[in-house]
């Protein structure tokens, strides 16, 4: 059902992978939109090593939201920033796109506990972290990916 990496030599294993989705702050989660047009999103996630999901957080409302009331199956790729070879001016990039469906988080502990440690990603502050979750949490959406395929590669931009 899913394809497979067409240069199989530059696929990540499965640890580089997670590793990936684990460490990088952002990714770009993509819905099917209006009309059937795609919408990419850019979006922080929180991967959980415990459920193997990735985690969200998001307004009440909205564009995303009403494709995913729609449609649950999303695509979510991140990539990470590149690294040069000596002095050679092209970058060797690392991406991992995971396909999957959406599942909403309605369990009040779990969604303090998950955005916690999303926040942690960002900042140690814990009396920040309390203060966003207190003000910001009533108002906030929190869903994740149930991954159903998670596929990496390695590019050179030369």
């Amino acid at each position: 059902m899913f394809r497979e990496v067409t240069r199989k030599a530059r696929r990540l294993d499965e640890k580089e992978a997670l590793e990936l989705l684990r460490n990088e702050l952002r990714g770009v989660l993509s819905v099917q939109g209006d009309d059937g047009y795609p919408y990419g999103i850019p979006m922080n996630h929180y991967y959980c090593d415990e459920d193997g999901l990735i985690y969200f957080h998001s307004g009440m409302s909205g564009h995303k939201v009403d494709a995913i009331k729609r449609c649950p199956k999303v695509s979510f790729c991140v990539y990470d920033s590149g690294r040069r070879d000596g002095d050679d001016w092209a970058l060797t990039i690392r991406s991992v796109v995971v396909f999957g469906q959406v599942e909403i988080v309605d369990d009040t502990a779990k969604m303090i506990r998950i955005a916690e440690r999303l926040c942690r990603k960002f900042t140690d502050d814990s009396e920040y972290i309390a203060g966003e979750i207190e003000r910001s949490g009533p108002r906030t959406l929190m869903f994740a990916v149930r991954p159903e395929h998670i596929t990496g590669k390695w590019v050179r931009e030369a």
